[in-house]
């Protein structure tokens, strides 16, 4: 038996990519899923019902059980529809992971609107939207007596842990996700809820179309050598924290290859105390000695333990 045996997950975006294989790895984990893709272009333009169908049909070869949702997950009904999905199609809802997005790549004084409505929509609203309907869900049935150890797994990105160019809306969007995690986290653990939050790097449609890192993240050179950017490896994070034994909430992992890291969220690093109210000049001259720009950066890591 897997370790999310009789447990019912809805994957959004889970046609291509990291949703994919997040659905594949529970699936296989005893998880019954419901497939949410509207089926769009990285950019969120258009509308096909193939990959989830395809996703749907590659669980059911393999044993398991799934259904397909072509709802838009930056749509107040279409979240909902989701959620009634699952509980329709299996009787319940455990497990929501939210990995829909797109991308709209402009430096800052080049972006327009359109661009930044349609990025925080899928990715802000969207982690919001499915969060909101799954949690209402969860609180009736823990006042019914029914704990269902709901478990939510969010998707941030080391953008919107560190920032990267070009990616304002994406990066405010992907660091307003962890605020909402921390969130929710505590708003939901009296309910038995637990709510966690993945940071990948990973090679998908966005990755891909993220300016400087498709050289970086291609495919390996040796045909037997251990992909790192393969989204798969970023899966079974997820499937740990979907399970009813998960002891963490409200926490940040970053995820590459084989390197899983536990992120401390944006921390107070350095303080200085004042004798009464600064001055900016005393406060300038007290602060002189901290560092200048932060050390970490996008896609960094240790190279070896």
């Amino acid at each position: 038996m897997g370790m999310l045996e009789n447990r019912v997950a809805l994957v959004t975006g889970a046609g291509r990519g990291l949703g994919r294989e997040h659905a594949l790895l529970l699936a296989r984990e005893g998880a019954k899923v419901v497939i949410n893709d509207l089926g769009g272009d990285w950019q969120g333009g258009g509308a096909d019902e193939t990959p989830a169908a395809l996703v749907v049909k590659e669980i059911e070869d393999q044993g398991g059980q799934a259904v397909a949702n072509f709802d838009n997950v930056a749509e107040w009904h279409g979240a909902r529809r989701m959620v009634e999905a699952a509980i329709e199609a299996f009787g319940a809802l455990h497990v929501v992971v939210n990995n829909a997005g797109i991308l709209r790549d402009r430096v800052v004084f080049n972006m327009t609107e359109e661009d930044w409505d349609a990025v925080v929509d899928v990715h802000l609203k969207g982690h919001f939207l499915t969060t909101r309907f799954a949690s209402a869900y969860w609180r009736e049935q823990h006042k019914a007596g029914v704990d269902l150890q709901g478990r939510i797994i969010n998707t941030t990105s080391p953008a919107g842990l560190y920032g990267n160019p070009g990616q304002t809306n994406y990066a405010a969007a992907k660091a307003g996700i962890l605020a909402m995690t921390e969130t929710n986290a505590l708003e939901l653990g009296r309910y038995g809820v637990k709510v966690n939050c993945v940071a990948p790097v990973a090679r998908t449609r966005l990755m891909m179309n993220t300016p400087g890192t498709a050289e970086r993240i291609g495919e390996p050179d040796e045909p037997d050598a251990f992909d790192e950017y393969d989204p798969a490896n970023v899966s079974p994070v997820v499937a740990m924290l979907a399970s009813a034994e998960c002891p963490f909430s409200g926490r940040v992992f970053q995820v590459r290859g084989t390197k899983v890291g536990l992120c401390a969220g944006w921390r107070l690093e350095e303080i200085v105390f004042g004798a009464g109210r600064w001055t900016a000049a005393t406060l300038a001259t007290a602060v002189a000695g901290w560092p200048a720009s932060p050390e970490r950066r996008l896609g960094v890591w240790p190279e070896s333990s």
